[in-house]
């Protein structure tokens, strides 16, 4: 597929996704979003694809919705839309529950790991695409904002429920409201983001971290945890262990665990199927 603000690469087991309108600090379009929807069903359907990481072209992630969008809806009043209620439907998704099925909240949904590797600014729209990935790795020179409450808007797509899961009930009120710039380190230290790596090796780094993923764990059983931790924020514990039982009985017959024991034991590296 031709992608118009997206550019995606595949490599090594990993699918590098990254949003390409660098002189607007890769503002959120429609297009973009349609475009990271088709990208994120590819990825996760493909066999060659272990590990997604989505990034910013430039020096920015994403700095939100384009303003030009923005400002045609202040002057009409509305989005004249009804294209964002619309639930996302991933193929070969995890069919986690429609919480996750959302214009923002489905990357939860592909059935690999996501990481977002936060190069630049990310606010607003931007901070909240960045929390739905499975990791978020930041550069030292990465920015957040919520920017909402500078804007007249409100929490939106999710983010009043996510950021606290992440970051605690007084961070995310302070961040929501405040609406103030925090810089890598502080992201860090609230948990927003999982590492800080030095901007001139920043995509290395990360890209590492990926590689090392995508060659060394099983395929199968990072899709299963995926699905499993995502469907326990909506179950309490003795159903988590009730479904944690059940897989675990069905990976004792696939032939990923039985080429885990094996590299183990013939100290190799592994050559997981995904099976």
């Amino acid at each position: 597929m031709a992608y118009e603000e997206i550019l995606m690469d595949v490599g090594d087991g990993i699918a590098t996704i990254t949003m390409n309108r660098p002189e607007k600090l890769n503002a959120w379009t429609g297009t973009m979003a349609e475009e990271i929807q088709a990208a994120m069903t590819d990825a996760g359907q493909r066999a060659d694809v272990r590990v997604v990481i989505l990034t910013g072209a430039g020096r920015g992630f994403c700095a939100g919705a384009d303003m030009d969008s923005l400002s045609g809806i202040s002057d009409s009043g509305s989005s004249g839309s009804n294209q964002s209620l619309r639930p996302v439907e991933i193929e070969e998704g995890l069919n986690l529950p429609m919480d996750f099925r959302q214009r923002v909240s489905y990357f939860p949904q592909v059935p690999k790991p996501v990481i977002a590797a936060i190069n630049g600014p990310a606010a607003g729209l931007g901070l909240v695409m960045s929390l739905y990935a499975d990791m978020r790795f930041a550069s030292e020179n990465a920015k957040f904002m919520t920017a909402f409450a500078k804007r007249g808007l409100i929490a939106e797509h999710g983010i009043s429920w996510m950021l606290p899961e992440l970051v605690g009930l007084s961070n995310a009120l302070d961040l929501l409201m405040s609406s103030r710039l925090i810089d890598a380190e502080e992201a860090l230290h609230m948990g927003l983001v999982n590492k800080v790596f030095p901007a001139d090796s920043f995509m290395d780094d990360v890209k590492a971290y990926a590689e090392e993923m995508a060659r060394f764990v099983s395929p199968r059983s990072t899709k299963v945890m995926k699905r499993q931790v995502y469907n326990a924020l909506f179950q309490n514990l003795a159903e988590a262990i009730g479904t944690g039982n059940e897989e675990m009985v069905r990976s004792f017959t696939t032939e990923d665990f039985k080429e885990g024991v094996a590299h183990f034991v013939e100290k190799r590296h592994p050559k997981f199927t995904g099976h």
